[in-house]
């Protein structure tokens, strides 16, 4: 017997052998008939071989084929899915699960952005009722009581009821701050070597095999491949592409923590200059508890919600780091359509698909769609880098926010108040100081990314909605298109 890609085994009898196995062992049953299993074997027949052979096929009879130990292994690796010497963590069907996890783990961390984004939501309805409860404070405490008390009693309820549905929008959100999303993008090799799904006590995780001898020479002359194992190469592709997208998911979901941290950060320095505006203002007295209360409650706020800047900066440097080196790499397109200007063995250039005589039917047409699934994954990853920048320059933003905020308190307490005391200028100064520092830190982030988003088209493109009517064929179901300009 010889190698041959069409030489396959039926599933009922892969499903008595364990392939590993096999391969070790050098043996592989075809087929399973009225009691008699043929077997292609490396070796001449052995009484105790055949008599496992068996029992593992629950035969009577055998029928021995012999071939050569290259030839079985390739069977054998033919029926893994794998190409010739890769692991059997490289089979199509593991690959898949593998992206299936990677899938699951994005929408995981989609969930995590949302709750984070409402989070934001709840501390500005805080921000705002701690803008009620000041105004009517601040009323009060100047007026006293009279014909403004019943507004300064309804503005001080709405205040407090705003400030206290943001808090219940924002715990949600803190919870998921305090889960860590870790993992650091690997570097593709082009196929060289496999992701491979592991477990652990934590959960399960994935890594990066050693470099497969053998396969970057084989991936270079393209040309000479059979069409499965050009579909198997383009698999362990969307592998790898699916491991980038996670990965940068991973890294907007930190983003968006730093910026939630960042907008409580704000909320306490909101409590800060208004506790601090009360207690210079007024007269020590029963007022002063109070003042003295918002005080440590916006710094501990600040420090809750500040100490999310630091992972934030990492994610975004990290994030950078690997958006820089994807962008050198050759990507799946330059490898398939290489530019002119390249000069490039026939023999190593990717072809046409082309059908022949001996390949069974549709053979090329369905790695002509593996081949487009995996140029679309490429796009996919494309645009993921563009997200991951945008988080970059939101976050940037929030940066500059958060500097302004303090920048303001710190501006403010000093022109109201002047230069009277030393201590307190200080404490103004610093705040001035702080604030412009973020600025500058959020300036850093997000400027460089404007000028990447219009590099990219998809910043500017129509976005169209459907209203689904599973009553009726998707092309009658009504639209709504919002362009660039209403968005």
């Amino acid at each position: 017997m010889e190698y041959d890609e069409r030489l396959l085994a039926s599933g009922s009898v892969l499903q008595k052998v364990c392939l590993e196995q096999l391969s070790e062992e050098l043996w592989f049953p075809l087929t399973i008939r009225e009691g008699t299993a043929t077997v292609i074997v490396s070796k001449p027949p052995d009484p105790a071989r055949d008599a496992a052979m068996r029992k593992i096929l629950g035969v009577e009879t055998l029928k021995l084929l012999i071939a050569l130990p290259d030839d079985i292994t390739a069977i054998i690796e033919n029926h893994l899915d794998i190409n010739p010497g890769f692991p059997a963590s490289s089979s199509r069907t593991t690959l898949a699960r593998l992206r299936n996890w990677f899938a699951d783990y994005r929408v995981m961390l989609a969930k995590h952005r949302t709750i984070l984004a409402k989070g934001r939501t709840g501390l500005a309805f805080m921000r705002t009722g701690i803008s009620f409860i000041s105004v009517s404070l601040s009323l009060f405490r100047l007026f006293g009581i009279g014909y403004l008390t019943i507004p300064e009693i309804l503005l001080l309820g709405c205040g407090v009821v705003m400030v206290f549905d943001g808090y219940t929008w924002y715990l949600p959100a803190r919870r998921i701050g305090r889960k860590t999303v870790s993992g650091m993008l690997t570097e593709p090799t082009f196929g060289s070597t496999i992701l491979e799904q592991t477990g652990s006590a934590e959960g399960a995780d994935y890594r990066r095999t050693p470099p497969i001898p053998g396969a970057q020479q084989a991936r270079v002359r393209w040309n000479r491949l059979s069409p499965i194992q050009k579909r198997r190469f383009l698999a362990i592709d969307r592998t790898d592409m699916a491991e980038e997208r996670s990965i940068l998911a991973g890294f907007r979901t930190i983003l968006a923590q730093s910026r939630t941290g960042l907008a409580f950060t704000r909320t306490g320095i909101a409590f800060i200059g208004l506790g601090i505006a009360f207690f210079r203002q007024f007269h020590t007295g029963p007022w002063t508890v109070f003042d003295g209360i918002l005080i440590l409650t916006g710094i501990v706020m600040t420090i809750e919600g500040f100490h999310w800047y630091l992972p934030g900066r990492h994610a975004g440097k990290y994030s950078s780091n690997g958006l820089e080196k994807a962008q050198k790499r050759a990507s799946i397109w330059e490898f398939m359509f290489p530019p002119y200007h390249k000069h490039i063995s026939p023999n190593d250039l990717p072809s046409p698909l082309q059908i022949s005589g001996t390949h069974a039917p549709g053979i090329w047409g369905t790695t002509g769609l593996a081949l487009e699934r995996t140029l679309i994954a490429d796009r996919r990853n494309v645009k993921a880098r563009l997200r991951t920048v945008m988080a970059q320059s939101r976050t940037g933003l929030a940066f500059i926010r958060t500097g302004t905020s303090v920048f303001s308190v710190g501006m403010g307490l000093q022109v109201f108040f002047g230069f009277i005391n030393i201590y307190w200028t200080c404490f103004n100064l610093t705040l001035i100081g702080i604030g412009l520092i973020l600025m500058a830190d959020g300036s850093y982030w997000h400027f460089p990314a404007q000028k990447i988003k219009k590099l990219f088209p998809y910043c500017y493109g129509d976005m169209e909605i459907a209203f689904p009517d599973y009553g009726k064929p998707t092309s009658d179901w009504s639209k709504v298109v919002f362009g660039h300009e209403d968005m």
